[in-house]
């Protein structure tokens, strides 16, 4: 099983690198990827649609891909996942909404392909099942130039 892998203790976590003063990854997202390996019914789990984001935003920027196949919704996720060699360089979250086991959340995420900067703008649904939230699918928005 995939685990957050070891980085030093003052490194901002990725899902607010963009703040003035970001949280530490082992007190950010590391919490939720190492909950979620420590087995789904022992660990914690990110508790909002936003959190749940927020730290699949993370596990990209590590290279945690147990984590990504694992929080996603099993009837809409792909048999298997393979990283592309991209640098995440920030995210910000527009909005992000729940209703009872439903959520939404709106986001752009910066990254850097060969050195060229880019970004996704996306909105993304989740459902909440037996306490647990999952990614359920996204829908690119386009370029508002």
């Amino acid at each position: 099983m995939s685990r957050a892998p070891a980085l030093p203790r003052y490194l901002p976590c990725p899902c607010r690198s963009e703040e003035a003063d970001p949280p530490a990854y082992t007190a950010c997202c590391q919490i939720w990827h190492n909950g979620l390996a420590a087995g789904v019914d022992a660990g914690k789990h990110a508790p909002t649609a936003e959190a749940l984001m927020r730290s699949r935003y993370s596990a990209y920027s590590v290279g945690l891909i147990h984590y990504l196949l694992a929080t996603w919704y099993p009837e809409t996720a792909p048999g298997e996942l393979e990283l592309s060699p991209i640098k995440w360089t920030g995210l910000e979250v527009l909005h992000a909404e729940e209703t009872g086991d439903a959520g939404v959340v709106e986001f752009i995420a910066r990254f850097k392909v060969n050195g060229r900067a880019q970004k996704m703008h996306e909105i993304s649904r989740f459902v909440r099942q037996a306490g647990r939230w999952y990614y359920i699918d996204g829908q690119m928005m386009p370029d508002e130039k």
